[in-house]
């Protein structure tokens, strides 16, 4: 078995390499190539934390991977990461357990590919500004993808601590020096809605972050924080004024907030949405078809992208020599 840290992830793949699995596997998924069966999550409420499983297995590819990721907001009180994540993956031909990794950096990417891949076709073709609604762990997974498929010039940061968001834009200027983009903290949640042409929502919020009719025409939405029934980012106004596409309908069904309490009320239902990813990416759906209409791209993290990124790491780490062997 091949022990992968994340510092041995960080040489070898990129966010553009995680976009191209994970738009690959959202394809195959669509062509029956995937089993994936729901995630199982457990809550634990003493710590206001949640862990998830997540098995699939990627036929054409001939690997079946499970991750373990525990999301646990208030390790920071302790000086502990609060989302830590492993994935074993394991080659189907034979039932070898062939590698483990650490997962966080690659949680981080793919579901900010997630978002980058839907970004690329919802999103206008010329969209520049950005606004980012928290900025916790996630965020920069997103910002990151987000930066790899459109233009941007201007991002707009809001935290509801507002330090997280002077820091999430320090690391920014780090991260891209040559970038000659201009990034503005924002202090009204509102208001940085206001000024974007793509809206990045990732927190743990169970009310809506911002007043939908607030929304420019042609904006695109990646609403990925709620994870869980009880959560909700976005509000009525911005799931009914939008196309709504989500990563699968399966997840959406079970897990996501943003579109299950209005369903709940009956201000809303999954005959509305307009189509899962996949469906767009094989030609099967439009993407966006004019400048002005809204969309709303909900995620709820399905755990094929996680095999389809673990493959890609795993092979690309026995080409270049890097990780430690062990024998179990």
């Amino acid at each position: 078995m091949l022990l992968l840290s994340r510092e041995n992830i960080e040489q070898i793949y990129t966010m553009k390499d995680c976009l191209e699995d994970v738009e690959h596997v959202f394809r195959e998924h669509m062509l029956g190539n995937v089993t994936t069966p729901v995630r199982t999550a457990i809550d634990h409420p003493k710590y206001g934390a949640t862990s998830l499983y997540m098995p699939s297995y990627l036929e054409t590819d001939d690997y079946v991977a499970v991750k373990i990721i525990s999301i646990f907001p208030e390790n920071h009180k302790h000086d502990i990461k609060a989302l830590q994540s492993v994935i074993v993956l394991t080659e189907a031909k034979t039932g070898q357990h062939v590698a483990m990794m650490d997962a966080s950096l690659l949680t981080i990417m793919r579901t900010g590919a997630s978002s980058g891949v839907a970004t690329k076709y919802l999103a206008k073709e010329n969209a520049q500004s950005c606004a980012v609604l928290g900025c916790g762990a996630q965020s920069i997974g997103q910002i990151q993808a987000v930066m790899e498929v459109r233009p941007l010039t201007n991002l707009y940061l809001y935290n509801r601590t507002r330090e997280k968001a002077d820091k999430m834009k320090q690391t920014l200027l780090s991260l891209y020096p040559e970038w000659q983009g201009e990034i503005t903290v924002m202090d009204d949640a509102n208001e940085a809605v206001a000024n974007a042409e793509i809206v990045i929502c990732s927190t743990k919020a169970t009310s809506p972050l911002f007043d939908g009719t607030r929304l420019r025409p042609g904006t695109h939405i990646n609403a990925i924080g709620a994870f869980l029934p009880h959560m909700q980012e976005v509000d009525l106004t911005t799931v009914q004024n939008s196309k709504v596409v989500v990563d699968t309908l399966e997840g959406a069904r079970h897990e996501a907030g943003d579109l299950l309490i209005p369903i709940e009320r009956g201000e809303w239902s999954f005959e509305q949405m307009h189509a899962e990813l996949g469906n767009i990416l094989i030609g099967k759906k439009p993407g966006r078809e004019n400048d002005e209409e809204i969309t709303l791209y909900k995620s709820v993290g399905v755990a094929y992208l996680d095999t389809a990124v673990a493959k890609t790491v795993y092979e690309r780490a026995k080409a270049n020599g890097i990780g430690i062997e062990i024998r179990l």
